[in-house]
Order: structure tokens, then sequence, then C-alpha cells
């Protein structure tokens, strides 16, 4: 069975795959992100160039980290920005004073989540016939985005949001699974891909490596044809 591996160390990212069937082998991957932001404008080129970069890292360390994983793996990198309606690119607020500045601008605002989806297909015969270099290795790609309608919490709100230290470490500095989602109005599109990894582009991606989504799932079939639920 395809070993499928997150290259994220994102617990949201994570639960996404669980929630949808996988129990994925996470290895986080060690790419250099900071050199990459500061030699690409912002934007989904940026994105999706941070995924490409995790994946390949990831992939490029599974033949000697994780052999047997390397033998048939589906490796995912991924990344998500918020693009904001003034054309400001924002990450990981990563402190509380910048959350409460970020959340400040935004509130009563339209912005799009922007993610980068890489995949890339780890064989046995791929790694005999390129070794490490994963840039060689089959890959598909994409950009997913989400339109986001923020609500207007007021500045006391907004700080005990922040200071309860779960939007610190996520892109755009809030959740859409948890304590963020009492401020997020509506979205339009698809609402994984706000939570860090978009399901529906994952399906795609895969199939077009060859590999059915539904042959990642790590449960069994358990009804019959003609089984009723009691």
């Amino acid at each position: 069975m395809t070993t499928v591996v997150l290259g994220s160390a994102s617990p949201s990212r994570l639960s996404i795959l669980r929630s949808g069937g996988i129990e994925p082998l996470v290895v986080v991957s060690t790419a250099d992100e900071d050199k990459l932001k500061d030699s690409l404008p912002a934007g989904p080129e940026l994105v999706q160039e941070l995924a490409r970069c995790k994946a390949r890292n990831v992939a490029g360390r599974l033949p000697t980290e994780h052999p047997k994983a390397a033998a048939d793996a589906l490796v995912i990198g991924s990344d998500s920005m918020l693009l904001t309606e003034s054309g400001d690119l924002i990450g990981k607020p990563l402190t509380v004073t910048n959350t409460i500045k970020h959340w400040q601008k935004v509130r009563g605002t339209t912005a799009q989540l922007i993610t980068g989806h890489t995949l890339i297909r780890v064989t046995a015969g791929v790694v005999e016939e390129h070794g490490a270099q994963s840039s060689n290795y089959p890959h598909a790609e994409a950009v997913s985005s989400t339109k986001l309608f923020f609500g207007t919490p007021d500045d006391r709100d907004i700080e005990r949001y922040a200071r309860t230290g779960e939007p610190l470490y996520c892109a755009g500095g809030f959740t859409l699974e948890a304590l963020g989602g009492w401020f997020i109005d509506r979205i339009e599109g698809d609402p994984s891909n706000v939570i860090g990894l978009s399901l529906p582009t994952v399906r795609r991606l895969a199939a077009e490596l060859g590999v059915a989504a539904t042959e990642l799932w790590n449960i069994a079939p358990e009804m019959g044809d003609d089984q009723q639920v009691n």
C-alpha cells in the first residue's frame, strides 16, 4: 500500500488527513523557507515554491531515513498564506502583538487564503533511477484559493483571541475549525484549503500521479452490498 508522507509539522494538516481516512507518516521538511521568502514576491508563486521545496526536501530524505516508505510513497508538501485586500501576504504572526495588529486591520474585510500543494511520487524504481535527486521524481502541483469574509470582533475579543495562543502559529493568524471560527462570517470555496490542505486538490493531484485517493484510506470496508444501517 502507498504510504502518504506529510512534509509538515502542522497539526491542522495532520488533522485534515486523519479526518479524510489517512494516517500519514510525518516527516518535517528542513528546507530553508526564509531564504525563499526573501527571494520571491508575495503571492501564489511564493506559496507554490515553498510547497515544492518542502516536498522535494522530504522526498530526497526518504530513501535514507525511511527506506521502507520510499518503496511506495506519496509525499505531500504544502504552504499557506493569507492575501489581504491591501495586497499584504500574511504568514504566521508568531506573537500576540502581531496577531492583534493583524486582526485590527483585517476585521470587516475580505481576503484570499492561498495554499500551494506539491505531491511527489516516490517508488523503488524512481529512487533506483534518480537516487536522492528528488527534483527528478514524478510530481504534480497546484495552488488553491478560498475567499474569506472576516467578521468584526471588537478590540477586547481580538485581544482575548490572540492571548489564547491559537492563532500565533497559523497562516493568516486564525483558524476556521476552532476558536477563530467565531470571527469568520463566511467563506467561498474549499473549507479544507483554509485549514491548510485542500483535500479535493490533493485528490486531483494524486490522480495525475496514478494514485486514487480512496486507495490511500487506512480504513477497511465494512458494509455488505445489501447491508442496512439500523
